[in-house]
């Protein structure tokens, strides 16, 4: 009997030995992973990436071998990317270039968009994406010589916009912190999104940095429900926390603004008004939203765990979800991809409007100014005289 579905680079020793390993058509449907061995962890499986020839499956051959197996654990792979800022041409976002300091992401979040990136390396958007995570080496240093370079035009980075650069293992690694120091010192305009309070660590150098225009955070909040957000994203800080983080970074002086994303239908769309009067008695001053979106190996990933946690809303969400992309779950096209349409997405949006309306959010959008950036001299670097 299957117990279990794992996709994994390395061997497990021990328990392999005693357990056959069974390979089958990457359409078969993958088991959830036990909850002993994922406890603490937002995806309940760990399938194969859509790029592998084979599905990968670990089956009990008797003996209770499984019962082995080691616990979900996060491990750290050092990265050396060549570049640190990536580009992109997307006409319905507000930024041309940004900045991850990680890939993966340990807060867990079943929803995530990006999950899909792992398979890029050969592994899960599963459990692999939430444990297998990777760390950008020496990210400040590359980011310094890239805003160096003679024909650089400042124009405001965002970082956030994939995976959360203040994930639990930015206490130890401080890439964020790095590239934040770096951003200071050429007065370059920075905008961040994040899950979590961790982001206050670092008021020393945005209070400054918003003094002169060139930063502000967004907190992303997508239910008050301590309990679901515990179950949605578990490893991310619980939304008390990050409506406090709001307020500590508003009473700094750093313009923040609350992200209600995703809106989940028939699941957390009731909490939008909630969301957005308890963030801006905190402080915020703009808001935003993002619908649910389901791209690849995500639509399957969330349906199990909407089917594990709400299996009686089950079919009507996922039926809300496909109303607003043509009957898919999920549509790329640009100006669609976000907000969806269709009856239920024009709803959400006028009400998302209207309470933003009534609390005085997005009145004024704050523009992050570009004037000031300075290339800082190297040592024995020369004034020039002209």
């Amino acid at each position: 009997m299957a117990l279990a579905a794992e996709r994994t680079m390395d061997p497990l020793p021990g328990a392999l030995s005693r357990a056959a390993r069974k390979i089958t058509p990457k359409a078969a449907p993958v088991e959830a992973v036990v909850d002993e061995r994922r406890r603490g962890r937002g995806a309940l499986s760990n399938p194969s990436g859509r790029f592998e020839a084979e599905r990968r499956e670990d089956v009990d051959d008797g003996w209770g071998a499984l019962g082995e197996l080691p616990v979900f654990k996060t491990t750290v792979t050092p990265e050396r990317p060549k570049t640190i800022i990536t580009r992109n041409e997307s006409p319905d976002i507000s930024f041309d270039r940004s900045i991850n300091p990680y890939r993966g992401c340990e807060h867990g979040c079943v929803y995530c968009f990006a999950r899909p990136t792992h398979s890029y390396m050969g592994l899960s958007p599963g459990l692999d994406f939430e444990t297998r995570l990777f760390v950008k080496e020496g990210a400040a240093e590359l980011l310094e010589r890239e805003l160096s370079a003679p024909n650089y035009q400042p124009k405001t980075i965002a970082i956030g916009t994939n995976t959360d650069p203040y994930q639990p293992i930015e206490k130890q690694y401080r890439i964020m912190r790095s590239v934040l120091e770096v951003l200071a010192r050429f007065d370059h305009p920075v905008g961040i999104v994040t899950k979590s309070a961790l982001v206050t660590r670092d008021i020393d150098l945005l209070g400054p940095m918003a003094e002169k225009g060139l930063a502000k955070v967004a907190l992303s909040i997508t239910t008050l429900d301590r309990k679901l957000a515990r179950t949605m994203e578990p490893r991310a800080s619980s939304p008390e926390k990050r409506l406090e983080a709001i307020r500590q970074l508003s009473d700094a002086g750093i313009p923040t603004s609350v992200m209600v994303a995703p809106i989940i239908p028939a699941v957390t769309d009731t909490e939008i008004e909630t969301i957005l009067t308890r963030a801006q008695a905190m402080g915020a001053q703009e808001a935003g939203y993002v619908m649910l979106r389901l791209p690849l190996e995500v639509e399957d990933l969330f349906s199990e765990w909407l089917l594990a946690h709400f299996p009686d809303k089950y079919r009507h969400v996922l039926s809300l979800v496909r109303s607003m992309r043509d009957g898919k779950a999920y549509d790329s096209a640009w100006g669609k991809r976000m907000t969806g349409t269709g009856p239920y997405a024009w709803m959400t949006g006028r009400r998302f409007e209207i309470a933003c309306d009534k609390l005085g959010l997005n009145k004024e959008r704050r523009k992050l100014r570009v004037d000031l950036f300075k290339r800082p001299l190297r040592a024995g670097e020369q004034l020039s005289l002209f």
